[in-house]
C-alpha cells in the first residue's frame, strides 16, 4: 500500500488562518482527532507564539483509505501558556486533540483552550484570535486504517 499523494487528488496543502471565533470553529473541526507527541508543543515566550506539529486527520476529504497529514498549528499573540492534566516529564506521551475553544475577555483578549483526550488541556492567554494551520507534508495513509470515531452519549445510564 502506497502513501496518498497530493497529485492524486489534484489538491494543495491546507493553509488557513483564523482571525475570529467563527474562523476558529473551522480550524477546530479540521484539527479534531489530531495526534502529536508532547515534545512537539512549543511556547516561544519572546515571540509570543505557541506552535504544535500534529498528525492531522484529513476530515476535509472522504478518502479511502483514510488519510492523515502533518500540519503545523501556530497561535500568535500568546501572553501566557499553562497545562492541565499533563505530566510534562512524560516525554513519550502522545496527545489527541479534541477541539479548540475560545472564551473572549476584555478588549479582544481571551483564552484559547486546546482540549485533549483524557481530560488534559493547554490554556493560552491571547491578545486576540490569530491562528494559522498549514499542512507541511504530503498526506499519508492513516496507520489505523480507520476513521476516528466518538461514542455517542444517549443520556441513558
Amino acid at each position: 500500500m502506497a502513501d496518498a499523494r497530493f497529485e492524486d487528488a489534484h489538491e494543495r496543502p491546507l493553509r488557513l488562518r483564523a482571525l475570529d471565533a467563527d474562523d476558529l470553529k473551522v480550524l477546530s473541526a479540521l484539527v479534531q482527532d489530531a495526534v502529536f507527541p508532547l515534545t512537539e508543543m512549543r511556547f516561544d515566550r519572546r515571540r509570543r507564539r505557541f506552535a504544535v506539529l500534529m498528525n492531522r486527520f484529513r476530515w476535509e476529504r472522504d478518502a479511502r483509505p483514510p488519510e492523515r497529514v502533518q500540519s503545523l498549528l501556530i497561535v500568535n499573540d500568546v501572553m501566557a501558556a499553562a497545562t492541565q492534566g499533563l505530566d510534562l516529564s512524560e516525554r513519550d506521551t502522545v496527545l489527541s486533540l479534541l477541539s479548540l475553544d475560545f472564551a473572549p475577555g476584555a478588549d479582544g483578549t481571551g483564552t484559547l483552550d486546546l482540549l485533549l483526550a483524557g481530560d488534559g488541556a493547554v490554556r493560552l492567554s491571547v491578545e486576540c484570535v490569530d491562528l494559522a494551520l498549514r499542512d507541511v507534508t504530503r498526506p499519508y495513509v492513516a496507520p489505523s486504517g480507520k476513521v476516528p470515531s466518538h461514542p455517542v452519549d444517549d443520556g441513558e445510564s
